[in-house]
């Protein structure tokens, strides 16, 4: 198995990691514009061994179309907006793709290359990391258990261990990002019509094990993609929310609500600025914490009727900052998750050919016993 990997952050170097020690595996090549800086947990394999680095603009499809060609599987952690562009040209070369997603208008636009990938016997799987991602696959296999579903609950949160005052908060992936989620409205299901809801908004109380204990969860888009359009007049009920420390909407709903995180430029002093780089530049010393620990706690509950009875199961995980390798609980529920998704695609426990969401495509149980193998436990119980 020989793979691409575009991107060299923290989750493009997390799945090469992942990839680099399978036996399987005869070629790991690492893409990015800059490729002098990643994590020191690579230092190990490079050179000579599986893993090469590749300098690549992806400005130019001529060098990214060469790259792809000496692989069998390409996988992005390059940002959302490139997905679509190199999902075409991995189509063009006749080779399978999966990315980490995170935009849903990308991924339907995706959606129309199916015939294209069908036709040249690839799949292309965008949406492939934690939420979207892990979440859709628990949740697909959930409502396939049932005869009918009534509901969907999801909640996910990248959390430091230990959290400090006052936002209780440790950037985990990108804070951009993170406002994104908290300024753009939500798709859920009500009453099984697709319907969105306020960022931050419908604070509920989740009980995680101790020592996590009491987090709050609350409204935020993106985290199960296009499952609620999937399952229109299918469901009644089906919503994402994210997880932080109790107080956490307390402090940024307000801020929120002031303009502070705007992306519309105010004028200051005579000059142009946006809110929202203001907000980030005083912010970030504080919330990014390099030798930071986190984890990742995660839950999904499906509940209807089997066989005219109630049922349904809950998912549950909390994954830890791994102290050996010094790689975070994002990078590898992320990571990994990606990488295992290219595994499968090439050995064949992926077998359909087309564009698919991981819901769609991705065998529930070999993928979490996959990421039991790399010690990321989801626990499952019924409800």
């Amino acid at each position: 198995m020989r793979f691409l990997v575009i991107g060299a952050g923290k989750q493009g170097s997390a799945c090469a990691l992942d990839l680099v020690q399978q036996s399987a595996t005869q070629a790991v090549v690492v893409a990015d514009k800059v490729i002098d800086h990643l994590p020191r947990f690579l230092d190990p394999f490079k050179g000579g061994g599986k893993l090469e680095l590749l300098k690549l603009d992806l400005a130019d499809h001529g060098a990214v179309r060469s790259a792809m060609r000496r692989a069998d599987c390409v996988l992005s952690a390059a940002p959302y907006y490139f997905n679509y562009d190199l999902a075409k040209l991995a189509l063009d070369a006749g080779i399978h793709f999966a990315d980490l997603g995170g935009n849903t208008e990308i991924v339907l636009n995706q959606k129309k290359l199916h015939e294209e990938a069908a036709k040249r016997g690839v799949s292309v799987i965008p949406d492939c990391g934690v939420a979207p991602g892990m979440v859709n696959i628990l949740a697909g296999e959930g409502i396939r258990r049932l005869d009918k579903t009534d509901s969907v609950k999801i909640y996910v949160g990248g959390l430091p261990q230990h959290p400090e005052p006052p936002l209780n908060y440790m950037v985990v992936y990108s804070l951009e990002g993170a406002l994104d989620y908290y300024t753009t409205p939500s798709w859920v299901l009500r009453n099984g019509r697709t319907t969105r809801v306020d960022a931050l908004s419908e604070l509920e109380t989740i009980e995680f094990p101790a020592p996590v204990g009491t987090l709050e969860a609350f409204h935020t888009g993106g985290g199960i993609s296009t499952m609620p359009s999937s399952y229109e007049g299918k469901i009644a009920t089906m919503e994402y929310k994210t997880l932080r420390y109790p107080g956490h909407v307390a402090i940024m709903k307000p801020i929120r609500d002031l303009g502070l995180l705007g992306n519309e430029p105010i004028e200051v002093n005579g000059q142009r600025v946006k809110p929202r780089d203001v907000f980030i530049a005083a912010t970030a010393p504080a919330l990014v914490k390099p030798h930071g620990r986190d984890l990742i706690a995660l839950r999904v509950e499906v509940r209807g009727t089997k066989n005219g009875r109630s049922a349904g199961t809950r998912w549950q995980m909390v994954d830890r900052y791994d102290a050996k390798r010094h790689v975070t609980a994002m990078m590898r529920t992320t990571g990994y998750s990606l990488a295992i998704t290219g595994i499968m695609q090439l050995d064949g426990r992926i077998a359909q050919h087309g564009v698919y969401v991981p819901d769609e495509c991705v065998p529930c149980q070999p993928y979490i016993e996959e990421l039991a193998k790399r010690g990321i436990v989801i626990e499952e119980s019924a409800i």
